[in-house]
């Protein structure tokens, strides 16, 4: 039988479920979270934190590691990416619902490939017609809970923004301690609020040089203090989450897969998208059947021993993306190969190799890339 994707048990928590829970809890309304009463709720949302990499270098992170317990894991959605991860948390539902489903992604309407995270000007590609939900910070502002991001001063008007956080009041903070200072200012000005807080910088670090590295672990010992701060100064009544979108692991260069130095996996895939533990391929339009067969035949036979291979239908059908609107189908490619072993697949016929480059790598389906940490404090300490 062939391996499917794993999923989350229905009674599991899901990072669709934490900055829900944190808004039901400033309304003192019940929650999948089970979050108790809060005046101000702060989400620190720290981009790449897996629980995997929080458990690894505890002795650098004490504050965070000391209010994280066994059961304090949820589970990311799939991809294992920012750009489905984070529209996921602001918005309450799965990838295939939101549409946000990869970092780049297939456009049928163009024939091209789109990058949803940071191409959405240079694509032309516009947010509202490819994320058409409400987020929960425009569903806050309604029940009269004021709703504030805070981030690098440069998100504040892109397309991803418009995309997965409208509806939030936007505050610029360049710095990891500035934006947790911002949260303690909202926290002081009292509720009833909820702050989103984006810490990217463990991310940058572990794309770039990889998360066992020297800076990364710096970047993490200043969200540790940071945290530490924050839990000290807040006032009473505010609740504060710290969670993440995803884990990282590390892929040696040697371990690049380029699919292309096999041209029988290349011959008939009109676009390779998605990232590179989780690649998207969407096959020639005038591909017939049996060539669609025989072409997903020999990525089962190059690819299965070390990667989950699903035609479209098989990835939808096993729940990864939980329901899929019609408008993301085409999005998800022909064929999704995730990688379940320590690998990243490239196209090298790509003319920018910048993301070759890259060190810590995440985007499918391991225990790594999916458990992320939910730290409670404040309010919401256990």
């Amino acid at each position: 039988m062939r391996a499917m994707l794993p999923v989350a048990a229905p009674d599991a928590p899901r990072l669709t479920d934490v900055l829900a829970s944190a808004i039901a809890s400033v309304r003192g309304e019940p929650n999948r979270l089970a979050l108790g009463p809060a005046e101000v709720a702060i989400v620190v949302l720290v981009d790449g934190l897996g629980a995997h990499n929080l458990r690894a270098r505890a002795g650098h992170a004490r504050r965070l590691s000391s209010s994280f317990g066994k059961r304090d894991v949820v589970r990311t959605v799939f991809p294992s990416t920012t750009a489905a991860g984070i529209t996921s948390f602001t918005t309450g539902l799965e990838p295939g619902e939101h549409g946000i489903i990869g970092y780049r992604v297939f456009d049928a309407s163009a024939d091209r490939t789109v990058n949803l995270l940071s191409g959405w000007e240079a694509d032309r590609t516009d947010p509202l017609a490819w994320q058409p939900h409400a987020t929960l910070f425009d569903r806050s502002v309604e029940q009269g809970v004021r709703a504030v991001a805070v981030g690098p001063g440069r998100y504040r008007a892109s397309g991803f923004t418009r995309a997965a956080l409208r509806g939030a009041e936007y505050r610029a903070a360049e710095s990891i301690e500035d934006r947790f200072a911002a949260a303690r200012e909202l926290a002081e000005e009292g509720g009833p609020a909820v702050a989103y807080v984006y810490v990217p910088e463990l991310d940058m670090a572990a794309h770039a040089v990889g998360w066992e590295s020297d800076r990364w672990l710096a970047e993490l010992e200043r969200v540790d203090a940071a945290f530490g701060d924050l839990e000290r100064g807040m006032p009473r009544g505010t609740g504060l989450l710290v969670t993440a979108d995803h884990g990282v692991v590390d892929v040696a260069a040697h371990k690049h897969v380029l699919i292309d130095r096999d041209p029988a996996l290349v011959d008939g895939v009109r676009h390779v998208a998605g990232d590179p533990r989780c690649l998207y391929l969407t096959f020639e339009p005038d591909l017939d059947a049996a060539g669609r067969e025989a072409l997903v035949a020999r990525w089962r036979a190059a690819e299965e021993h070390r990667a989950w291979v699903l035609t479209r239908e098989e990835a939808i059908a096993s729940g990864a993306f939980g329901p899929v609107a019609s408008a993301a189908l085409a999005r998800i490619g022909d064929l999704v190969v995730a990688a379940r072993s320590l690998v990243a697949y490239y196209d090298g016929r790509d003319p920018n190799p910048g993301p070759r480059a890259m060190v810590g790598q995440h985007g499918s389906a391991t225990d790594e890339e999916v458990r992320v940490p939910l730290i409670r404090a404040g309010a919401y300490a256990r």
